[in-house]
């Protein structure tokens, strides 16, 4: 006989604080949604709209699954990310950011994560919402 594990109240995953991501639809308005439980996605015609609409969302995907039995999982933290990774780079462009970061004066791992950082400033802009 297998022993079931005993879980946390309802209460307990309708209290995590779960990061939402929110963008405009192509069509108009925003779509909503909440990585960390599958599914949970929304709609919404202003941002303001969109908020409330992936809140309701996540009660209700939390709610259903506690009553199912199925598993809740918990928000990701920042811990979660050891901030390294591996890439792999074909020989002419590694001696090209090599270079470029010599001309700057850094070390080629700060020289990537700068040009990193700066493609990801890029695509938030693309992705805000224009008020």
């Amino acid at each position: 006989m297998k022993k079931i594990k005993k879980r946390n109240s309802l209460k307990y995953y309708l209290e995590q604080s779960y990061p939402m991501t929110i963008y405009p639809d192509d069509q108009g308005g925003y779509v909503a949604e909440i990585k960390d439980l599958p599914g949970c996605i929304t709609q919404a015609e202003t941002l303001k709209e969109a908020y409330s609409a992936i809140d309701v969302a996540r009660q209700l995907w939390i709610g259903l699954a506690y009553k199912d039995g199925i598993e809740i999982p918990l928000p990701r933290e920042e811990q979660e990310y050891s901030g390294k990774f591996i890439i792999r780079v074909p020989k002419y462009l590694h001696r090209r950011l090599s270079q470029q970061a010599v001309r700057e004066g850094v070390s080629l791992n700060q020289y990537v994560v700068s040009l990193l950082a700066a493609g990801e400033v890029v695509q938030a802009k693309n992705r805000s919402p224009k008020v």
